[in-house]
């Protein structure tokens, strides 16, 4: 499933010295050619954790202990890396909270409803193409295509996804950003990673590729501008 990188491309471009990276020297012009970005944490975010709050009063958990649950478990690690689907997921997080039907149900939308979609960032993303390819990859279970098509309506606005659950490997395992380089037709120098853990911006980093920290409060577009890269190809 894991391929390697395609073989012709240039050694010396492949493996460009850190101490030239512009995340090193910020006075290099990149040559970016695709912007790759998460999508929890970064496209859409959780606003609002009251109604993870207030489940977890009623369940008597910690706070934030659904999220763990959820994301965090052995079982929501299987499930990102597409050993169990997300249905199955969903039905095990009920049975450990002791949740029938119709209360899963509700759990289940009170769990996301305080997620929100950056609109004015995917307008950005849109604005990048036709000049840059544009790609996510996104630790998630085999429900993200259905999210980024019916809930919230973005899939349209990328060239490529790349999802854990069905890579079978999840960041930051540099396998997962290696299939999405090779899928794009780009070395790593020619690729900027956004995303809102370290842990994967520092993989990312050592790979070669060109990485930006979401953190709240940052201007995405004026931090991909530090690269060359801007909306319309201008």
């Amino acid at each position: 499933m894991v391929q390697s990188i395609l073989t012709n491309l240039s050694t010396n471009r492949f493996f460009r010295s850190t101490m030239n990276h512009p995340d090193k020297d910020k006075g290099k012009s990149a040559m970016i050619q695709a912007v790759i970005f998460d999508v929890g944490g970064v496209l859409v975010r959780t606003q609002n954790r009251e109604g993870r709050r207030r489940w977890e009063e009623r369940l008597g958990l910690s706070v934030g202990e659904s999220e763990e649950i959820v994301f965090s478990s052995e079982m929501g690690s299987r499930a990102q890396r597409g050993e169990i689907s997300d249905a199955a997921l969903w039905q095990w997080v009920g049975e450990r909270l002791r949740l029938d039907e119709a209360e899963l149900a509700t759990f289940r939308r009170a769990f996301w409803a305080g997620d929100v979609l950056d609109a004015a960032l995917v307008d950005y993303v849109r604005g990048l193409r036709p000049f840059y390819q544009t790609a996510i990859i996104s630790n998630a279970t085999d429900n993200l295509r259905h999210a980024l098509t019916h809930i919230y309506p973005i899939a349209d606005a990328f060239d490529l996804i790349v999802c854990s659950a069905e890579e079978k490997v999840m960041k930051p395992d540099p396998r997962i950003f290696q299939i999405a380089l090779q899928r794009l037709g780009c070395t790593p120098t020619e690729a900027v990673f956004i995303d809102d853990f370290a842990h994967n911006i520092d993989v990312a980093r050592n790979l070669g590729m060109y990485a930006i920290h979401f953190q709240l409060g940052i201007d995405v577009p004026t931090a991909l501008a530090r690269l060359g890269v801007a909306a319309g190809g201008s």
